[in-house]
């Protein structure tokens, strides 16, 4: 097996010369199929304009004299078939009769478009009167035929100089640049490939001895940070599947213990009923935790399964709010909303979802005969929902947790039971997989906003 060294030498080596010839191809291919027609389609809007101005003029020699100074070469031919140069010399002067005729009888010449093809130098800088841009004009009734093109050949002259001595400088320096620097980077490359087998055999308490101020330097240190990251990853893991086995173990068990309850023959038809009730209410938590949980593993970051569409997102809280009414009602609420046209690009599902979750949290932490108000609107640079309640709020010192996975505050906040603590989690991260952010404002028994900004479309 080849070391790095070697293999850094040779693909360096073999890059240098597969990107010196493939840029040539690429740079005569775009030259030939788009920077010729540019070209020549900009210098005949310029040609044009000097036509039509010149028109006007009462002394064209003076006209073509002074338009010719800002650096353009012109010939200019009559019916007679007269013609006048202006500005620098062409070259070679090897416009076809054809093309003057054909522009005396009223067509464009398209010269440069039509150039004969040939390296990219050559071609774009080729000071021939063929390739030139041409159109007609009349000036006090006789017509002319007005042939352009830029005067750079001294730039022309310049640029080749310059260009071999740049590639030749180019080529040299980075030649030894490559050679050097392969030196360099090998030990700490080393040391990072050591420090990554001991991650898989020590765990992660890796020591990485480089202190560089460049970018082995930062990728020393992202080292660092990852297998931090890492660690702390492995503990949410662990807390993770410990919250998910206990938020399942619990109703599991209630399930269990009210089932065994339900054989007993001697149990009164209420006796049954608020059995039953119990079994139905924890059914439904482990239904939601489920559903939660698969919205949570669909968000990761390697599970892009989801369509993107745009949404209409002020029809979907209409539906959303049709579908809730019932149970707002049932609890005494007061409802006011105020919807926007709002439209964003993103998994329909996966929104409404937030929506959801949102206003059944502004039911559940309400009170009997409080209210809840809903905003969508746009500005010029955003567009904002907000949905408020007028419930017991949130303590100052939870907001910064209630987006954790898991996370439950004050059990004396709600009046049910049904929270997994994953809700205000999977909204957040929905939010910000639509390249968005959610605040929220609160205050204890006056109530809580949520706000949520998007970037307009």
């Amino acid at each position: 097996m080849k070391s790095l060294y070697t293999k850094f030498l040779f693909i360096t080596l073999l890059i240098m010369i597969a990107s010196s010839l493939i840029g040539f191809f690429i740079a005569n291919s775009y030259y030939q199929n788009s920077l010729k027609p540019e070209n020549d389609s900009k210098n005949m809007e310029i040609v044009t304009g000097i036509a039509n101005y010149a028109e006007t003029q009462d002394d064209l020699n003076q006209f073509f004299t002074h338009t010719a100074s800002t650096g353009y070469q012109l010939l200019v031919v009559n019916q007679q078939g007269d013609k006048e140069f202006y500005g620098g010399q062409f070259d070679e002067k090897n416009l076809p009769t054809k093309a003057i005729e054909k522009v005396l009888n009223g067509d464009s010449y398209h010269g440069m478009r039509d150039f004969p093809k040939g390296t990219f130098v050559t071609g774009f800088f080729a000071n021939e009167l063929q390739n030139s841009v041409g159109v007609p004009f009349r000036h006090n009734g006789t017509q002319y035929a007005l042939f352009l093109r830029p005067n750079i050949k001294l730039l022309f002259n310049e640029l080749h100089i310059l260009l071999g001595w740049m590639a030749l400088a180019i080529f040299i320096l980075s030649l030894i640049a490559v050679l050097i620097w392969a030196a360099i980077l090998i030990r700490p490359v080393r040391q990072l490939s050591h420090a990554t087998n001991e991650i898989g055999e020590n765990g992660f308490n890796v020591n990485l001895d480089i202190h560089r101020n460049d970018e082995i330097g930062q990728l020393a240190q992202n080292f660092k940070d990852m297998t931090s990251r890492l660690e702390d990853l492995d503990e949410v893991r662990k807390s993770f599947v410990s919250n998910v086995s206990h938020d399942i173990q619990t109703p599991l068990l209630n399930i269990q213990g009210y089932s065994r309850l339900l054989k007993n023959s001697t149990l009164s038809d209420e006796e049954k009923n608020s059995y039953l009730e119990v079994i139905q209410e924890e059914t439904e938590r482990m239904s939601i935790l489920s559903k939660q949980l698969l919205t949570l593993s669909s968000l990761e970051p390697n599970s892009h399964t989801y369509s993107i569409k745009e949404i209409n997102i002020s029809e979907q809280i209409q539906s959303l709010l049709h579908k809730y009414y019932w149970l707002i009602n049932e609890n005494e609420l007061s409802l006011t909303y105020s919807l926007e046209d709002i439209t964003v690009k993103g998994n329909p599902d996966l929104l409404y979802t937030v929506w959801e979750n949102l206003l059944t949290n502004a039911i559940k932490y309400n009170e009997p005969g409080g209210s809840i108000e809903i905003k969508a609107e746009k500005t010029n640079n955003q567009l904002a929902i907000e949905f408020t309640d007028s419930g017991v709020g949130i303590k100052s010192n939870e907001q910064s947790q209630i987006f954790d996975r898991f996370y439950r505050g004050d059990s004396a906040r709600t009046r049910t039971n049904q929270g997994t603590g994953l809700g205000l989690s999977i909204v957040k991260e929905v939010i910000e997989l639509h390249e968005g952010n959610i605040y929220i404002y609160s205050q204890l028994e006056k109530g809580t906003t949520f706000k949520i900004i998007f970037p307009r479309l």
